[in-house]
């Protein structure tokens, strides 16, 4: 099992999970940055909503109401304006995290020669939005794919995990919301998200080749997600030493 895991996790560091701008469905805006005193100083707010808007993005500000459509925090992207330091000169980048804080986007420097910092932000975040607008952003629903879009594997392995899935996302559950230890399987690209009955994301699993072992993330913690006996165990390294949780999912 120790040498399962580790080939697991090497095949983790080396296929990695890539997001695109393009998998999220809005942009939230802070109305303050750490290097401003006050909100929306030098207008940076309203410069930031004005050109995602016009790069293609649903943008909000933070402290903006949204509807139930954008309530899933990890279904957003965070927006930030990063000041870097310089000599005589402004300069910015902008920066969109995912909900667990993992950058998906980093734009290039902008830079401004403007003495007056109310011209030279926004003249710098402008320039940097260049790159942001270079994107072509278009929302993409996010659909199950089998793991060979992705993945050379078996064919005939790569034919249970379809049919296994296919009968997991059809087969109907009454969620029981009394029960807060009870996660539950909701369809992503390549695997599913595991959410608790707040509801709030716990985990993410994404396919392998067999149906009984996903890789898992949860938080900063990667593993995988292994059926034994008609249980879920969420099993990983921790200081060299393995750790298995049981996890009660149902998909």
């Amino acid at each position: 099992m120790r040498k399962q895991i580790l080939a697991v996790l090497l095949f983790i560091s080396s296929f990695g999970f890539s997001q695109s701008v393009d998998d999220y469905k809005a942009v939230i805006i802070p109305i303050k940055y750490e290097f401003t005193s006050t909100d929306n100083q030098y207008r940076l707010a309203t410069i930031s909503k004005y050109n995602l808007n016009n790069a293609g993005f649903e943008a909000f500000y933070d402290n903006e109401s949204v509807t139930d459509e954008y309530k899933d925090r990890c279904s957003l992207l965070y927006y930030d304006i990063v000041k870097e330091k310089s000599f005589l000169t402004t300069k910015v980048h902008i920066t969109l995290k995912d909900c667990y804080g993992k950058v998906i986007f980093e734009s290039e420097t902008g830079v401004s020669k403007e003495k007056a910092y109310e011209l030279a932000y926004p003249d710098a975040l402008n320039e940097a939005f260049a790159s942001v607008n270079s994107l072509n952003y278009k929302y993409k629903e996010k659909e199950v794919k089998s793991t060979v879009d992705s993945i050379a594997v078996d064919k005939s392995a790569v034919s249970d995990v379809v049919s296994v899935t296919k009968n997991r996302i059809t087969k109907p559950e009454t969620l029981d919301l009394n029960d807060s230890s009870v996660l539950y399987a909701q369809p992503i690209v390549n695997g599913f998200q595991l959410v608790n009955s707040l509801p709030k994301v716990v985990m993410k699993v994404f396919k392998t080749s067999s149906p009984t072992c996903l890789i898992a993330v949860k938080e900063s913690t990667q593993g995988v997600l292994i059926s034994k006996d008609n249980q879920w165990f969420f099993e990983y390294y921790q200081n060299d030493k393995l750790i298995s949780e049981k996890i009660e999912v149902k998909f």
